[in-house]
């Protein structure tokens, strides 16, 4: 019975109100008071006095509420319970109960009411992931299609009504099935032809950018992902992105290698062997602002460094950049651009990405020419 109620998770259920400072807090406390009484709720009571007041009200079918009442008028009133039907209903009617008696109470003292959507805490599913800004989403999830921990990293693909299967990489959003938008401006938003092409891809392993330029007929392209498990996972449950190019890993004009893409690039450039495009699907620009400090700022400039050894003259690296909003490390992205051995250019362009719920920056980097 007890793991069965774990594995229900957590309902957290809340009510917030702003009300002008004049009001008492006594006089808040002692009008919600009974509320919690009725529902026979056992109560600690905490008096700060100037400060305002704590009480918390628990029940004995474990649910428990929390009333905070702070002199300058703001009032929270936060809920939790099992997260099942029953407990459902019963939260929301004492959070209904808590919110028509303040507005019976104090209608006229009152600013702003705001009540939130309730967080299931601790669920077998898992609906809450954030932006790379650091903002909170909830995601539609209704099934947890894949979970398995590599050598590398934790391989999560979820279903998303809207979305479709996402793939999320050690608490990171990577692709859904609706990110066709992510695949095309990483390969350079269809102004590219990349018939009888070299193309080099660093990454890449849920096969969605190596599935769309096999379509263009390239001469030879060669994937580098460092996860077999990601392959795995993706090739079952990301068909929709990968088609059946990951079911072999060498085609009639491509070859996915299994191994790290830094040996892979040093080889090719001391090999002197030139691709007319790269693409890095690794990871994102770091969100770190000290990139004298982060180890990840270097491996993104080696990685650079690198692929601007095996690029063409005349070819073009493509690469993911980051969250609009994160400018300053995109800043520092570009700095790292003008330190590379050879002298480069490069132009950007924003995306919605449809499951990253946020504006993306993709970048186009090429040797310059008139040196």
């Amino acid at each position: 019975m007890a793991a069965a109620a774990a594995a229900a998770g957590a309902r957290h259920g809340t009510l917030d109100l702003l009300l002008s400072a004049t009001v008492d807090c006594n006089a808040i406390f002692k009008g919600l008071q009974s509320i919690f009484q009725e529902q026979e709720m056992t109560e600690t009571i905490h008096n700060w006095g100037d400060l305002g007041y704590l009480a918390t009200y628990v029940n004995k079918n474990g649910s428990f509420a929390n009333l905070r009442i702070y002199p300058h008028g703001l009032v929270l009133v936060d809920v939790q319970s099992y997260n099942d039907m029953k407990r459902e209903e019963e939260t929301e009617q004492l959070l209904n109960k808590v919110e028509e008696r303040m507005k019976e109470l104090f209608s006229k003292d009152i600013k702003r009411v705001k009540r939130l959507p309730a967080i299931v805490r601790g669920d077998a599913i898992d609906k809450y992931w954030p932006t790379a800004d650091g903002r909170l989403v909830e995601y539609d999830i209704d099934e947890v299609i894949y979970d398995e921990d590599s050598a590398y990293q934790n391989i999560k693909i979820l279903h998303s009504k809207q979305f479709g299967n996402i793939l999320i990489l050690s608490g990171d959003v990577n692709l859904a099935e609706s990110d066709l938008a992510y695949t095309q401006a990483i390969m350079g938003s269809g102004k590219e032809d990349y018939t009888d092409k070299e193309v080099l891809i660093l990454g890449g392993g849920d096969g969605g950018i190596l599935y769309e330029i096999v379509k263009l007929k390239p001469k030879m392209v060669t994937m580098v992902e460092i996860d077999q498990m990601v392959i795995d996972g993706c090739r079952k449950y990301m068909r929709k992105t990968c088609g059946d190019v990951l079911d072999n890993l060498n085609g009639d004009c491509y070859q996915v290698l299994i191994e790290d893409c830094i040996p892979v690039l040093k080889r090719y450039a001391k090999e002197e062997r030139m691709f007319d495009y790269v693409i890095n699907d690794l990871t994102a620009i770091p969100i770190s602002t000290s990139p004298e400090e982060d180890s990840t700022w270097e491996f993104l400039r080696m990685i650079l460094d690198l692929s601007m050894k095996v690029l063409k003259p005349d070819g073009k690296y493509f690469t993911q950049g980051n969250c609009v909003n994160l400018t300053e490390a995109l800043n520092l992205y570009e700095e790292q651009l003008g330190r590379l051995y050879c002298p480069v250019e490069f132009s950007k362009e924003v995306v919605c990405v449809p499951s990253y719920m946020e504006l993306w920056v993709f970048y186009t980097v090429q040797k310059k020419t008139d040196v």
